[in-house]
């Protein structure tokens, strides 16, 4: 069995599995979701390979992260993530990328990931749950992050944090290539 083959079939496990231990019906999460019932029925049945974005929307209508979405086995307490399982989610042909590094439930979803933003590359962010915190560390270059439209310089050796529920963009407007460590804490579903 591929890779893609044994995510598509955790997501599809853990997507029905968490859907129904919130109590929620398939037209409920789509609702919280703001996905089509159809995409749902289609993960839940192994059917199809959403984009990440989707992915993201589910895990926050659920409250759960997209390593949890993702996993697929239950493991002890103490998981170590080896750096060639590190999941990619997204990238472009520039080279940049951000890999999902770690995740956990703390009580909320606990994510851990890693950023490479080659010069003139941009990713934008939609608004996440009310009471999301992310926190980024660059190790090299410089990040433009755009909260709620405020553009915001973060050097090298510097850190940030923000309250992640508007609109936000992490962009590189140097000339080499940015690299940072961000964390992204969502609250659980109440």
């Amino acid at each position: 069995m591929s890779d893609l083959d044994l995510l598509t079939q955790s997501l599809a496990r853990n997507v029905k599995r968490w859907r129904t231990e919130r109590g929620f019906t398939l037209e409920a999460l789509a609702a919280r979701a703001g996905v089509s019932r159809g995409m749902l029925i289609q993960i839940e049945q192994a059917r199809t390979n959403p984009s990440i974005g989707t992915v993201v929307k589910i895990g926050d209508a659920l409250g759960v992260s997209v390593t949890t979405l993702l996993d697929y086995e239950q493991g002890p307490k103490v998981r170590i993530v080896p750096a060639e399982q590190a999941v990619r989610l997204w990238h472009t042909d520039a080279g940049s990328y951000n890999r999902l590094l770690a995740g956990t439930e703390a009580p909320g979803p606990l994510e851990m990931w890693d950023w490479r933003l080659m010069p003139g590359d941009r990713s934008p962010s939609d608004p996440h749950p009310a009471g999301t915190v992310e926190l980024v560390h660059v190790t090299a270059g410089e990040l433009t992050l755009t909260v709620d439209g405020v553009e915001h310089r973060v050097p090298t050796g510097a850190s940030a944090s923000f309250e992640a529920d508007t609109p936000h963009t992490y962009a590189n407007e140097g000339d080499m290539p940015m690299e940072m460590v961000m964390a992204v804490s969502v609250p659980p579903v109440r």
